[in-house]
């Protein structure tokens, strides 16, 4: 698989762009992520995910090339903190992201579907280098 880097505007429409980037920003507020969480998303650590998060939404923001395993870690962090109510924003989400799960469930899976080739390397498994 090539690590060739892609801008989000050759994948994703303007609005699948700005929920990957509420999604991340959720792990700077409401969610609750672990060490062990954080390494199993392809990140270092909490500590690491957060730094990450800053700099995948930045990228989405900009328009940046992001490789592969960017985007895999991008996806994956934005399942997590959209479902999951133990560590993510789960129940929380239309609270704090103002998105209702309706809303965001069909954008979420578009993405999917988008990001299926770019990120097909990782799946089954860890987006680490």
């Amino acid at each position: 698989m090539s690590e060739q880097a892609v801008r989000p505007s050759e994948l994703l429409a303007e609005g699948e762009v700005r929920l990957l980037r509420r999604a991340l920003g959720e792990w700077g507020g409401p969610a609750r992520c672990s060490d062990q969480l954080a390494f199993g998303m392809g990140f270092a650590d909490a500590h690491d995910l957060l730094d990450q998060c800053d700099l995948l939404s930045r990228a989405l923001a900009d328009d940046d090339p992001i490789k592969p395993i960017d985007w895999a870690r991008t996806l994956l962090a934005t399942e997590i903190v959209f479902v999951s109510d133990l560590v993510g924003s789960g129940v929380e989400w239309q609270t704090t992201t103002g998105l209702s799960d309706e809303a965001t469930l069909p954008v979420l899976r578009r993405i999917q579907r988008k990001l299926a080739r770019t990120v097909s390397t990782y799946y089954g498994r860890r987006p680490a280098p």
